[in-house]
């Protein structure tokens, strides 16, 4: 038996709960994975998990041993690290996730330049506007949008998103520009609404220390970030998005700021990666080239793209 690889199994099962997940996540067959957790409770002479036909749970002594690997894990992969100096070269598979619209265009044109630097890293970037469980899912970290609260998790804010208002010139020349936010609740306005809790968002915005915040009827309401900016897009009605997806359509002639004095509140970036989970190399230098990524970006960083500085 291999034992350490008996022990990166049992702490992934540990992780996600269960024994499937676990062995799609290492990349080895349920089979392999069952085997070595047998032999290794045979070897050690407890039993590590409790295990029904619906979930695996650690046991007392299961959850004492499950430290000791994560630390005896991690020690290795260091040791390894240092030897063969993967600090300056870091190779392997690294899973991310990043919101949808954030992935298209701010990820992922600058990916050449990311694997110019990092040829022999592996990238499997996911983009949805969930906040997937990075533990049970297996993800090495993700970008995430707004303040966090799970304590599970370190967080490294990176940048503030900024939002701006805006709609098409089709809407504008059919029902006019509103000149306040009070002045949205006589248009045709486009919602978004949570993936998680289903909710509607408020509409936001500040100006000067004012703060407006309200409900606005909507016709339609939307999860998905591209359908989101598609519709706005369409003439739908007055929409909020990212300023950095604004300055885009803006330069098409797609879409016309508006409110231009009344910015919504900007929302802070974070990459955030498992508490408990090793660091590795790959993982270090891909949150030190987004910090690097989104401080450069004008359009995550400032609203100047749009004709006025954040400040």
């Amino acid at each position: 038996m291999d034992k350490l690889q008996a022990m990166q199994v049992f702490v992934r099962v540990v992780e996600t709960g269960g024994v499937t997940r676990a062995a799609d996540s290492l990349g080895v067959p349920k089979a392999t994975a069952t085997t070595l957790i047998q032999r290794l409770e045979a070897a050690l002479g407890v039993r590590l998990l409790n295990r029904t036909t619906r979930r695996v749970s650690v046991t007392t002594d299961g959850a004492a041993y499950y430290d000791r690997c994560v630390a005896i894990l991690a020690l290795v992969r260091d040791t390894e690290e240092s030897l063969g100096k993967q600090h300056a070269n870091p190779r392997g598979r690294l899973r991310v996730d990043v919101p949808t619209l954030m992935a298209r265009s701010v990820f992922v044109p600058a990916l050449p330049k990311f694997f110019d630097r990092y040829p022999d890293i592996e990238l499997a970037l996911a983009s949805s506007e969930r906040r997937a469980d990075l533990i049970e899912e297996g993800v090495d970290c993700a970008v995430w949008s707004g303040e966090i609260e799970e304590s599970n998790y370190v967080a490294r804010r990176v940048g503030f998103l900024y939002f701006a208002t805006c709609a098409a010139p089709s809407y504008l020349a059919r029902y006019g520009r509103p000149q306040h936010p009070n002045d949205l609740a006589s248009h045709r306005c486009i919602n978004h609404f949570s993936p998680r809790t289903g909710r509607v968002a408020d509409w936001v915005f500040s100006k000067g220390g004012v703060r407006v915040q309200t409900s606005l009827q909507g016709f339609v309401a939307l999860e998905d970030e591209n359908s989101y900016v598609a519709a706005a897009e369409a003439g739908l009605g007055i929409a909020q998005i990212p300023a950095f997806v604004l300055k885009e359509s803006m330069e098409r002639g797609a879409l016309d700021l508006v409110l231009g004095d009344w910015f919504p509140e900007p929302s802070p970036l974070y990459v955030v990666y498992p508490r408990h989970r090793h660091l590795s190399g790959r993982i270090r230098v891909f949150v030190d080239w987004v910090a690097e990524l989104l401080g450069d970006h004008d359009g995550i960083q400032l609203r100047s793209t749009l004709g006025r500085k954040t400040g």
